[in-house]
């Protein structure tokens, strides 16, 4: 009897005749395609180059987290991770000729690899500028920072000066061209003598009472020494060596905490709200690919903290290595999913950098439709952490009239998280508070933001939109 469904149309032709259906003793293309591509693989052999054994194989051991350490050998396993590097700098015009790149290193894992990887840029660029004839295109600069933060850490200062020892002797260490080591610790974010600068901000931390807030501001006051050392230093671009594996964290981190609004602008390739931009050209590299990388070339690190988090951040951090060892594409997973995201038009390089970098961020401009600057309203920044804001939640917090002091009109224009995780409830507690922030979130930089949306919007009906000619 013929199948009710009327796949086969005649009943003398039987399933095993039927076209639609594949023959036992053939396979579909793409099954044998597979097939193929896996012979490699089952035979150790290197999925890229098809001749070298792969990593995995070449030393005796399983597949590294179901890693590229399976697929590749140690050849073409760096040139892939590397490649992941060159393609995030080229196609989002993080480093031109003209720049000069501060790297920021800890001296972990991926700030180690963010470092080599752009000292061998560097290197490619300086052997073709000796090459070339004319000598028209310069190359970048590199400078590398450490954030000291002896002040306010459990760590033993002996152990951290150690640490700032073998950091020393690993840029050195580095070929030519030289590249400068800057060592600051955290408290040189105020403009103070050492020994007040230092009271004050452990005064500051003290008066946090939340773990998770404690955490996240000296993450940002972190962000804020590193501007400031690219400022008093020539640099134009800040480079973080933040990885796949931290940003997933941070993606759910974010989540967790309510800056789903803000969590766009921390993801992305390119950071433009700070004075100096801030780059990731790490964030399609998984940290078990750079550890590998790490293992595979040697390369020191200089490990001085334990990395263990507390509060919410250790929790999730926990959380994911956990989806991680299920499942290795977890963290990968994650933040593809929140790169979906519409970034904000600070994440891409300004108009103004050379013509490379301005083809390269005009391309992506398209690619994520981001809009110009001019054709969006003026955001809004949470005065403590930086993070963008509604313009609702900005609005309505703040209360036009003379009636509020200045404490309590910039704790009303942080943002949710900071509001609950870092400034205190107690109103004489909170204006002490804010007299010990740093300069760069005091009254006279939140009151400079906030005249400048005033005056955006009190001139808006002035303003020409896009599709207006001024005729």
């Amino acid at each position: 009897m013929a199948c009710q469904s009327g796949c086969y149309k005649d009943s003398s032709i039987g399933p095993e005749d039927s076209p639609l259906v594949t023959k036992k003793n053939e396979a579909p293309n793409d099954v044998v395609d597979d097939r193929r591509s896996t012979q490699h693989l089952d035979n150790g052999i290197c999925f890229k180059c098809k001749v070298n054994r792969t990593i995995a194989a070449a030393n005796g051991v399983g597949d590294f987290n179901g890693g590229d350490n399976g697929r590749f050998c140690a050849d073409c396993f760096r040139s892939n991770l590397f490649g992941k590097f060159r393609l995030s700098v080229t196609a989002n015009a993080m480093i031109s000729p003209s720049d000069n790149v501060l790297v920021a290193f800890s001296g972990g894992t991926c700030s180690r690899v963010a470092l080599q990887f752009t000292h061998e840029m560097q290197s490619k660029a300086q052997k073709n500028y000796e090459a070339s004839r004319d000598r028209a295109l310069p190359v970048f600069g590199v400078g590398v920072a450490f954030i000291d933060e002896k002040a306010i850490s459990a760590v033993s200062s002996d152990d951290l000066d150690r640490a700032i020892e073998e950091m020393k002797f690993i840029v050195s260490d580095l070929a030519p061209p030289v590249k400068q080591f800057h060592v600051v610790p955290t408290e040189a974010i105020y403009s103070l003598k050492a020994g007040d600068a230092k009271d004050r901000l452990n005064e500051l931390i003290n008066a946090v009472s939340d773990v998770t807030g404690k955490e996240d501001l000296l993450e940002h006051f972190r962000m804020l020494a590193l501007q400031k050392i690219a400022l008093e230093n020539g640099y134009t671009k800040v480079l973080l060596g933040t990885c796949t594996s931290r940003i997933a964290c941070h993606v759910l981190e974010a989540t967790v905490k309510g800056r789903g609004y803000s969590l766009a602008a921390d993801i992305q390739y390119v950071d433009a709200r700070w004075k100096i931009p801030v780059v990731l050209p790490l964030r399609d590299c998984p940290i078990h690919e750079l550890n590998m990388l790490c293992r595979l070339d040697s390369l020191m690190t200089v490990e001085v903290f334990n990395g263990t988090h507390a509060g919410i951040n250790g929790l999730i951090s926990s959380f994911v290595k956990l989806l991680q060892e299920e499942n290795p594409s977890r963290e990968s997973t994650i933040m593809r999913t929140a790169g979906k995201l519409t970034p904000f038009h600070f994440n891409k390089m300004p108009e103004d950098n050379d013509y490379n970098g301005q083809v390269a961020s005009r391309r992506r401009q398209k690619k994520y439709n981001l809009k110009t600057k001019d054709a969006l309203p003026p955001e809004s920044f949470c005065p403590i952490c930086n993070s963008p804001l509604k313009i609702s939640t900005f609005g309505t917090s703040i209360n036009s009239d003379n009636r509020k002091t200045s404490s309590n009109a910039i704790g009303a224009a942080c943002c949710a998280s900071c509001q609950f995780q870092v400034l205190p409830k107690d109103p004489s507690s909170l204006e002490h508070f804010i007299s010990l922030l740093p300069p760069p979130v005091s009254q006279a930089e939140y009151g400079d933001r906030l005249s400048q949306r005033q005056l955006r919007e009190q001139i808006e009906d002035c303003l020409l939109s896009d599709n207006e000619d001024g005729t």
